[in-house]
């Protein structure tokens, strides 16, 4: 087998290009784990404590869920991107309880909660432990008839999972039935542990340097080929046209360079943080989408955008120009759970500039349908691993003069929000 700290080195996945960028570009203003709040209704006569039973469920469930179960190993004087190793979760640490105020048991207690909820997103999570941290907050109002209710923040660092990736996630952690299913359990690889040497692991990271170069000069001609049928077929077809008049608002557009209107969410952010929910009729919002030929995602946008126009509109701020979404695309292949990050960002004309909710939601439409087709076709070389020989020294030091100097402030925007739209299991769990 050889020296076993080269079988040890095999053992270390190392991130993608675009997995360690969220390490890199991560700041204590730009936090970079995703949050999500979840409120569960317990069944009727629940005894015991939620976060005893979680910690023993998620305790079952940890061998299939190995982004759960790994932390970072860093390169000597981090020269590339790091890799993930086996961890074993100290689940006393990762799954915490929080008690809610009092006031939280009158009324539904929601803004309790979501109070709770900002104030924990701005902690970033510890780099020492796998990156991911659940929250489980007691004293939450029961339901109207009796039941109690826990809540669950849960954050899991965008470095180890995408949107597609954490619904893979909850399929392996929750089940069909009240009755769990059985887990195969395999038997674990992990004998013995050894200490890498520096010599050993600088030798390991630059041949996997050298490998993703070798990869990506292997792959250049294809993807210029492929960039420039795309670019042929978008301009035959004038899909093109409808892209770069949806970004720099239509026709009778300022033509500006900037491709989004300054607004006041444009600015250097601070470490705080305000969090607050909606919930609407999924099957309202998809009848809706239906009689209009729209897709929920569409529908998503067309809600986001109204609700922008309205509130900008109130403090007299609304741009003429239109505000800009930017809307992540995955790449990922159908069947494909593996957990990283396999997504690429798309700009969308949101029509915050028209009045007419029906020729609004028909914009968006065609802005959303014009950038499929001229992305379709090139999703396949765009690229979420790369060469990062000195690439942390770089994005790190750039993502703190960002901040620092407040170059938000200074520079035309690109986009003004993001708007995720991450489909959740089609049945319920």
């Amino acid at each position: 087998m050889g020296d076993p700290e080269r079988v040890v080195l095999q053992r270390m996945k190392p991130l993608s290009g675009l997995d360690a960028a969220f390490l890199y570009l991560e700041t204590p203003e730009m936090p970079m784990h995703v949050g999500a709040l979840h409120v569960f209704e317990l069944p009727a006569g629940y005894k015991g404590r939620f976060v005893h039973a979680l910690r023993r469920h998620m305790a079952a469930r940890l061998p299939i869920v190995p982004a759960l179960r790994r932390k970072l190993w860093w390169v000597p004087f981090n020269l590339t991107a790091p890799a993930w190793v086996d961890a074993q979760p100290d689940l006393t640490q990762h799954i915490v309880e929080i008690k809610l105020p009092k006031a939280a048991r009158v009324g539904d207690g929601l803004a309790q909660l979501e109070a709770q909820v900002a104030a924990l997103h701005p902690v970033l999570l510890d780099r020492k432990r796998p990156l991911w941290k659940f929250h489980v907050f007691e004293g939450l109002a029961p339901t109207s008839h009796g039941h109690k209710r826990v809540a669950m923040y849960t954050q899991l660092h965008h470095a180890a999972v995408d949107g597609q990736a954490a619904v893979a996630l909850a399929n392996a952690i929750l089940d069909v039935t009240p009755e769990p299913r059985a887990i195969e359990l395999k038997a674990s690889t992990r004998t013995k542990k050894f200490q890498l040497s520096m010599g050993e692991s600088l030798r390991g990271a630059m041949a996997n340097q050298i490998a993703q170069v070798t990869s990506l000069v292997k792959e250049l001609p294809g993807a210029v080929g492929t960039l420039g049928g795309a670019a042929r077929t978008a301009l035959q077809n004038g899909a093109l046209n409808s892209v770069l008049n949806g970004l720099f608002g239509g026709k009778g557009g300022s033509g500006n360079l900037a491709l989004a209107p300054k607004t006041a969410f444009n600015a250097s952010v601070t470490t705080g943080r305000a969090f607050a929910a909606v919930s609407l009729p999924l099957a309202e919002l998809k009848a809706i989408g239906k009689a209009h030929d729209a897709t929920v995602n569409d529908m998503v946008l067309m809600v986001v955008s109204t609700a922008l126009r309205r509130h900008l509109g109130k403090k007299h701020t609304l741009p003429k120009k239109s505000l800009i979404a930017a809307v992540p695309i995955s790449l990922r292949a159908s069947g494909d759970t593996s957990s990283d990050n396999q997504a690429s960002l798309s700009l969308i004309s949101l029509g915050t500039h028209i009045a007419d909710p029906m020729q609004r939601l028909e914009h968006i439409r065609n802005a959303s349908r014009s950038m499929k087709s001229t992305l379709g076709s090139v999703k396949s070389v765009l690229p979420t691993d790369f060469p990062s020989l000195g690439l942390p020294w770089l994005m790190e030091a750039a993502a703190s003069l960002y901040g620092k100097a407040k170059v938000a402030d200074r520079i035309p925007q690109v986009a003004n929000v993001v708007i995720s739209n991450v489909p959740g299991p089609p049945m319920p769990l």
